[in-house]
């Protein structure tokens, strides 16, 4: 997929998973690596622009089917698009990389393995460790980045160092994440890192490890692999050879067998932002210790995270919280009891509630739609669609639809007529009449949609013609 002249240095992000404990700010539809969390960038932006020291590649991005549009558009704002593979179902990191070293066999370059939802705030520490373990991957060996800790973290696993070799350490042995008392004791022993989740390798050793170590894994990519089809910004494997491929982690199933591990230390302020107190960590913080962002008021308030993405917040006379207000749904807990907000989630989905899967406002490859108000016969959205884009020609079997234009120009297709509209203009779509929507000038267009009928769910959808190659909504 690579061009012949391309480095040999190649970003693999990864950019899969859900981020459940920053709920309600990540949910399974948008989660955190597509968030700007901690800048104006999102964290899949972020990762890929900490590399612009490093002899790169356009990026090879992993995803699954429900975020495409997330990383094309994004990856796109920073004019750093590449090609995007999708992962039909989940399988975890040791099957995910295969697919990218499968993608670039022919040409065989370093891989450099990422997780798109990762902070790092000394690029250049991080640019150094990437340059001091390249010498060591073009050997043969396959390298992992151990963090220098900061403390007894017991939300990480460990690494243990070896012997010396070059820059590095040979991997003397991978650790769970620890209790306490034993993160503590690998801190006072010395000699353990915390294990980031980020690799460098040849193409070809990693297929040949995994090979040796798991054939199951290998053999299942192989077929996934062997034709890649493209599709607009990405590439589709076989999806029915993958669904039957082992979920399994590149340390489990590679590096805790193979004999060529070394770790490269790096202390660059490394933070998997794994909760809202990891994020609280890493903020800029008032006097006080609070880390706010949005439109916040704070009285006695101390050592707190609050951010407002809805309206005002005001917080008194509390330590030690976290308050995180979004436009359908709020969180109110302790500093200490944030892992817990998985919990929150995963009760929320067993009561069939859709907070933890979408937010409010939705956002689509055409532009995105807020759910202003709804009851069981009608719902009312604002719909926003970019400069240039449109909606798919479409019809409903249970739904009419009113449109208003409130901003820009609207280009309708509603039955045998196409329709002009500018602001305070409008149009009403009858049961079962194919229509589409498009903005065909330069600014955004906004227009208030509202539904009325028997179902209004976003499953009453029969798709004639999408640009954007979707067949659901």
């Amino acid at each position: 997929m690579l061009s012949a002249n391309s480095p040999k240095l190649v970003p693999v992000i990864m950019a899969g998973g859900s981020g459940s404990r920053l709920w309600p700010l990540s949910r399974a539809g948008h989660p955190k690596q597509f968030l700007a969390l901690n800048g104006d960038k999102t964290m899949l932006q972020q990762t890929v622009e900490r590399l612009s020291e490093l002899p790169i590649s356009v990026p090879i991005t992993i995803c699954n089917e429900e975020h495409r549009f997330f990383v094309a558009e994004q990856l796109r704002e920073i004019n750093a698009l590449g090609d995007i593979i999708l992962e039909p179902v989940g399988r975890n990191t040791a099957p995910a990389i295969a697919l990218a070293a499968l993608a670039t066999r022919a040409e065989d370059p370093l891989l450099l393995v990422l997780p798109a939802d990762h902070l790092i705030t000394n690029r250049e520490a991080f640019t150094e460790a990437v340059m001091q373990a390249i010498p060591l991957a073009e050997a043969g060996k396959l390298i992992t980045f151990g963090v220098v800790p900061s403390g007894a973290h017991t939300g990480y696993g460990y690494i243990k160092a070896g012997e010396v070799i070059e820059t590095g350490y040979k991997v003397s042995s991978f650790k769970e994440k620890p209790d306490l008392k034993t993160a503590t004791e690998y801190l006072s022993s010395g000699g353990y890192y915390w294990n980031s989740g980020m690799f460098l390798f040849k193409a070809s050793e990693y297929l040949s490890a995994l090979r040796n170590y798991r054939p199951d894994i290998a053999s299942a990519c192989d077929e996934a692999t062997a034709d890649l089809a493209a599709d607009l910004d990405f590439i589709r494997i076989r999806a029915n050879a993958f669904e039957v491929c082992p979920s399994e982690s590149i340390d489990y199933a590679v590096m805790e067998h193979t004999e060529n591990a070394v770790m490269i230390p790096m202390d660059a302020g490394w933070n998997d932002i794994g909760s809202w107190s990891s994020l609280w960590d890493v903020g800029t913080k008032d006097d006080a210790g609070n880390f706010v962002a949005g439109d916040v008021t704070l009285l006695d308030t101390r050592d707190s995270l609050v951010r407002a993405d809805n309206g005002v917040v005001a917080v008194i006379g509390l330590e030690g919280v976290v308050v995180v207000s979004t436009v359908d749904a709020t969180l109110v807990a302790h500093k200490d009891r944030v892992q817990d907000v998985k919990t929150i989630v995963t009760d929320l989905k067993k009561n069939g509630r859709s907070e933890w899967e979408m937010h409010r406002e939705v956002y689509r490859p055409w532009g995105k739609y807020d759910s202003v108000d709804q009851n069981s016969r009608y719902q009312v959205k604002r719909i926003t669609v970019k400069p240039g884009a449109k909606l798919s020609v479409q019809m409903h079997h249970h739904r009419a639809e009113h449109w208003v234009v409130v901003a820009g120009t609207a280009k309708v297709t509603n039955g045998d007529k196409t329709l002009l509209l500018t602001e305070n203009e409008s149009t009403y779509i009858p049961i079962g009449v194919v229509h589409a929507l498009e903005n065909p000038g330069q600014i955004p267009l906004e227009i208030i949609e509202i539904q009325s009928g028997s179902y209004l769910g976003e499953d009453d959808i029969v798709r004639f013609a999408d640009r954007y190659g979707r067949s659901g909504n």
